[in-house]
């Protein structure tokens, strides 16, 4: 008697019930991430450090420096592994396991080789990168010794994120978020005791901040290895034998590359924001707030970000499987859920900026110039919900380049010559923030475009126009 073929749920569970089960923990462990990075910065801010001459703490402005390279870090480390999770859960939906396992243990080599070149650019290139920004002694010897330790350290984000990865093309999100909660509360536990010296710890400062952040990454890659080797799962991760494979490498390139650049111009944006803060306007406290801007709206776009994880793997799956009618209903569903969860995040920071702003300003300097920068800025949080839902399916669907050109356009194209002109022509730091409005328009435009391109080719090609049976 032949043995039946054990079906993958994210082919036959009920829409809503899978996207619950599978978005609940990886919102959750992408919560407690964005939170760590707030309460980073909130102990950053207390660090007993001389103050600039408009009284912005500078520890704050340090991190606020260095922030651009962390962000191009995680690009590279998220970009290779959204390769791995959309080829990995295509070859899933196509029943090709061997291929999943290949794709798995390459991208897992591809993250390695990330993690090494960006420890030798820690060891060379911290000082000089920092310089371009500032010639203040005390804010180069901060972000010099921050930013050297978490790149240095960095191999524990890179081969987290791979391994993370690999759970969650497998529908494993419960175990992902085990794995990011687990290095997540690490740092904040550790973030006092390293920073101030409390409990016979020594006190660091502000490397003592950059210590506990990789401390945690490692304590998360561990605890993912753990997960995905000693777990009966459909995906194995094996390296005996191994040897890179040029077509899975390909692949994972073809949707991660892009990837890589789409976030990566996440890093370019903020080095040419913080060079318009402090080369274009007097003011100097812009790149301060930008520093609290970002942390606390991860706090927003981390959920729309799970919640999109989630669902990639479910449309990369079903799109393998040539599942038209499901494909779309998921993709729909995460589009209203990240538009409510945008929304939410807008109105918060409209009418609760103040207490916001306040958690990071102990000198009261920026409070002011910060509640108009959260005003305005939020205000393209929907706008991004609807740019970020099309660009889970662009991925899902192996067309990272749309995704790329998108975040080209919002982020470089649009974002920083807006930035620009508004510093250069008004000289007013609270003219600057309409420049994310003015990106996030452009996107929403050119996102539409490629989405209707998107129904025309590849959707077309799988769309079965017989009834099915809503599931």
């Amino acid at each position: 008697m032949e043995t039946p073929v054990k079906q993958n749920k994210m082919g036959v569970m009920p829409i809503g019930r899978l996207m619950f089960t599978m978005s609940l923990p990886m919102v959750i462990s992408m919560l407690v991430q964005a939170l760590y990075n707030v309460v980073d910065s909130i102990f950053v801010a207390q660090i007993d450090t001389a103050m600039a001459a408009n009284g912005v703490n500078n520890a704050l402005t340090a991190v606020g420096l260095a922030y651009p390279i962390q962000f191009l870090m995680i690009a590279f480390a998220v970009g290779t592994a959204v390769g791995m999770n959309s080829l990995m859960s295509r070859k899933l939906g196509e029943r090709r396991h061997d291929e999943a396992d290949r794709a798995a243990a390459n991208g897992i080599f591809l993250e390695f080789l990330s993690a090494m070149l960006f420890l030798v650019l820690g060891l060379t290139l911290v000082r000089p990168f920092l310089r371009i920004f500032t010639e203040d002694e005390q804010v180069l010897s901060l972000g010099t010794s921050y930013l050297r330790i978490c790149m240095v350290g960095c191999l524990g984000i890179f081969i987290h994120m791979g391994f993370d990865r690999i759970l969650q093309s497998m529908g494993k999100t419960t175990l992902s978020m085990a794995a990011q909660l687990a290095g997540a509360v690490t740092n904040i536990v550790l973030d006092p005791l390293l920073i101030f010296g409390y409990w016979g710890f020594p006190k660091l400062g502000i490397a003592g901040a950059a210590l506990a952040t990789v401390i945690g990454q490692w304590v998360s890659m561990i605890v993912s290895i753990l997960l995905t080797v000693l777990g009966d799962h459909e995906i194995k991760v094996s390296f005996k034998g191994f040897r890179p494979n040029g077509d899975s490498i390909r692949e994972i390139y073809r949707v991660g590359a892009p990837s890589i650049i789409m976030q990566g111009i996440g890093s370019v944006m903020n080095t040419g924001m913080n060079f318009v803060l402090t080369r274009f306007l007097t003011d100097g406290m812009g790149v301060s707030i930008m520093n609290v801007y970002y942390k606390m709206q991860s706090l927003v776009f981390m959920p729309v970000i799970g919640v999109s994880n989630a669902s990639m793997s479910i449309i990369a799956f079903n799109f393998g499987a040539k599942d038209y009618g499901r494909l779309m209903k998921v993709w729909k569903r995460t589009l209203v859920v990240c538009i409510a969860i945008m929304a939410f995040g807008m109105i918060c920071f409209q009418i609760f900026p103040r207490a916001i702003v306040s958690v990071f300003d102990k000198s009261g300097a920026i409070t002011d110039a910060g509640i108009n920068a959260f005003r305005t800025i939020s205000l393209h949080f929907p706008i991004a919900a609807v740019c970020i839902t099309c660009g889970t399916l662009f991925q899902a669907t192996g067309r990272g380049f749309y995704s790329m050109m998108v975040s080209l356009l919002r982020q470089l194209i649009a974002l920083l010559p807006a930035a620009a002109i508004l510093a250069l022509t008004t000289h007013r730091l609270s003219a600057v923030w309409w420049a994310f409005i003015i990106a996030e328009t452009v996107s929403l435009t050119v996102s539409f475009l490629y989405l209707s391109k998107l129904h025309r080719t590849d959707l077309a090609a799988i769309k079965d126009p017989s009834p099915r049976i809503d599931q």
